[in-house]
């Protein structure tokens, strides 16, 4: 005869079921698991970042010794023309005499470039109207002028006449040294 105390099932250890053992088979399975499906998974979350050649347009390198007082180059960044223009000193005078202007978009010309680097100009050379590639040196202000619409621009890029609602925008650039700019 077996003793057993009043309310006490049997011993479940008896027929060897371990707890701690049945635990661990139940996490080690789901960390498996886990494991299986995230590796399933990761070419789908892959595939979804840029491209090696998007994300060599996202930024450029350019040098300003290029380009000589007075004179503008064009370079195509992410697909628009982006304006590097090495300003004259006549040019700067006439941005900053306009600061107090009534302006659209108020904006002061030392806000549009670098600190110390008044002379050098760096816009994405889009019209904010509808997106049409302004020309420089037409309209009253000696800036850009966007033939298809008619809006003008002064020598920092500020909407002064016309349709457009917005200055030309000022990219996200730096010096690199006192001649190399990165754009993006």
């Amino acid at each position: 005869m077996v003793d057993t105390v009043a309310g006490a099932g049997p011993d479940p250890h008896v027929s060897g079921d371990d707890p701690n053992r049945r635990d661990f088979i139940h996490i080690a399975a789901g960390v498996a698991a886990l494991g299986v499906v995230g590796g399933l998974a990761w070419p789908f979350i892959d595939q979804m970042n840029p491209a090696g050649d998007t994300l060599a347009l996202a930024s450029i390198e350019f040098d300003l010794s290029k380009v000589v007082q007075g004179q503008q180059v064009v370079v195509k960044w992410r697909g628009k023309p982006l304006f590097v223009r090495y300003r004259t000193p006549a040019e700067i005078a006439a941005a900053i005499k306009d600061d107090h202007a009534d302006l659209r978009d108020p904006q002061t010309d030392e806000a549009r470039h670098k600190p110390g680097k008044a002379q050098y100009l760096v816009l994405i050379g889009v019209c904010t109207h509808l997106g049409c590639v302004p020309t420089f040196g037409g309209g009253d202000y000696g800036g850009w002028l966007c033939p298809c619409h008619g809006s003008v621009y002064d020598t920092s890029g500020r909407i002064r006449r016309g349709p457009a609602p917005k200055n030309l925008e000022v990219p996200d650039y730096s010096f690199l040294s006192d001649t190399k700019i990165k754009v993006g």
